[in-house]
Parts: structure tokens; sequence; C-alpha cells
């Protein structure tokens, strides 16, 4: 009898230690389980950044497909000054986007669009006032331009050699010739502006009649002027 007992005793703690270890081990799982959940849904919110459209962004980060030759980042303009402290191309990420589609149409002709100046800061603009206070050349600060709300971009097309596209006169050439309106250009030339016109308002920029390098990206007018600057390292 006794070694009835003792034997189930046996039984009983044996049972009782097995639900304990089951116990303890879905608790374990469990307790991982939640870790790894939450470790994921850390790695998905460090994934979900979100950049606004009115945001300003290097250029750079979104597309290795442009050429450079950002002008007043050096002494190479009508000011006969460097007004930038570094040569970098940023614009609200609306402007970018509308841009980067511009490009890759380009790209497929075998063309690829070339730089000279982007946004520009309240500040910049009040120094290029400073050196040319004549509106006809420099907005005035006190109204401020496109450049200075972030969706205006001066630029011209390059070929596959790098070589840019004749367009009748160069980069901030103050005449009439300057002009959209002005026809009496070789046929290539007309030619070179007509196409580079077509892709620029089917990606939602508005040209500037008298400087056929300047496109503002669509109602970028309703955008406050900003004083944003970026580090130059």
């Amino acid at each position: 009898m006794k070694v009835v007992l003792k034997i189930g005793f046996l039984i009983i703690l044996i049972s009782l230690f097995s639900c304990k270890t089951n116990y303890y081990d879905k608790l374990i799982v469990v307790t991982n389980s939640t870790s790894n959940l939450n470790e994921k849904k850390e790695v998905v919110l460090e994934k979900k950044i979100i950049v606004k459209d009115t945001s300003f962004v290097n250029l750079k980060e979104y597309s290795n497909d442009f050429v450079y030759d950002m002008k007043y980042a050096t002494e190479d303009n009508f000011l006969k000054s460097k007004v930038y402290d570094c040569a970098e191309c940023y614009l609200r990420l609306k402007t970018a986007k509308a841009l980067i589609i511009a490009n890759s149409k380009f790209m497929k002709m075998g063309y690829k669009i070339k730089l000279y100046d982007c946004y520009r800061p309240l500040d910049i603009q009040k120094r290029m006032w400073t050196l040319v206070s004549n509106p006809s050349y420099v907005a005035n600060p006190s109204k401020g331009s496109i450049h200075n709300r972030g969706g205006a971009v001066d630029i011209t097309l390059v070929d596959s050699n790098g070589k840019e596209l004749d367009m009748g006169t160069p980069f901030d050439f103050f005449g009439p010739e300057a002009s959209h309106d002005y026809k009496s250009f070789s046929k290539e030339i007309l030619e070179n502006r007509a196409i580079f016109k077509k892709i620029m308002k089917s990606t939602k920029f508005e040209s500037f009649d008298s400087e056929w390098w300047h496109y503002n990206l669509k109602n970028a007018k309703l955008d406050p002027i900003s004083n944003f600057k970026w580090r130059c390292e």
C-alpha cells in the first residue's frame, strides 16, 4: 500500500513539474515574440520617414543623373562675385520630383539637365541686390522671387558628351535674344528651345518669358519665401 502511495505521489509531482515547465516555456516564447514584434515595429518606423512635399531637399540625394554648374558659387556670373558659400542644389521636394521626371524624359532623348541655380535663401537674394540693385537683373528681396521659395531652377541641356545644346545665348544674358519670343535664330536653336520648353511644361513647369533658362514649378509662388540655409562641408 505504501509503495502504491509513493508511486502515486511521484506521478503527481512529475505532472506538476511538467505543467510548470510547459507554462514557463510558453511565457518565454510569448516574451520573445513580443520582443521581436517591438523590434520589427521599430525597424518599420525607421523606414517610414515621411518628407513633406514642401520640405527642402538636396537634389543629389534623390538623383545622380544631373549635371551641375552652380554659377553663383563661383565668380563666373553677371555679378562677377561668389555669393554662395558652396555649390549645392536644394529645392522643395515637389520641385525636385518634377525635375527628376523632366530629366528622365530628356535622358530618353540622349540629353540631361544641367543646373545653374536652384533654391536661393533670402539672405543670398539680399546680397545679390546689394551688388546689383536693378530689378531688371535681380529680384528685389522685399518682394522675393520663386528662387527664394524653392520652386525655380535655372537650367539648360547637355548631350551625351556633356556639351551644352545651343540655346542662342549664354546663361544670364540680359537682352531680347534670351526671350522665348525671339525667333531670329537658326532652325537648330529654335528646335532646341522648343524641345526644352515642351518637356518642361509637360512636367508642371512654367517658362519665364525673358529668360529661356528659367523655369518655375506651377503654383510655386504660393509657397512662402524662405531663408533656410544648408550646411557647407
